[in-house]
């Protein structure tokens, strides 16, 4: 199953559904999710090395966390993850390396301006061809 993602309506909030065969390919559909939230980003270089190591008590929060550190990323440094090697990632811990791009304001279009990643239907499931992932993000 190739990595993939789909937004959804939610009340005032918008969905990710993120599906992958692998829980470290999840996490780059729900990386993609995301961004595609913000809109249409386009990355200007240069790029600058990040890294990712977190803990937590299952999948789902790890996944939370990870998403709200993009975000943390997106708006304090202007800057998204364009490549990620995911080394670890399970009920209890996430590690990831990477590189993340300054963003081009004038060739990205903005579509709206996300506040926050919440807990709220928050999941991680196996399914029949890997797994799925449900974030809900409020805008």
């Amino acid at each position: 199953m190739k990595p993939a993602f789909e937004l959804f309506d939610h009340t005032a909030d918008i969905g990710i559904r993120a599906r992958a065969a692998s829980l470290p390919d999840l996490l780059l559909a729900a990386k993609d999710g995301l961004y595609a939230v913000i809109g249409d980003l386009a990355s200007a270089g240069p790029a600058e090395p990040v890294a990712f190591d977190l803990t937590g008590d299952d999948a789902a929060g790890l996944l939370r966390d990870f998403l709200h550190e993009l975000l943390i990323l997106f708006e304090r440094d202007g800057r998204v993850v364009t490549s990620l090697d995911v080394e670890a990632f399970d009920e209890s811990h996430l590690r990831a390396t990477g590189q993340a791009d300054q963003v081009d304001p004038e060739r990205s279009q903005f579509a709206r301006e996300v506040k926050a990643i919440t807990y709220h239907e928050l999941d991680v499931r196996r399914i029949h061809a890997g797994f799925e992932a449900t974030v809900i993000v409020d805008i």
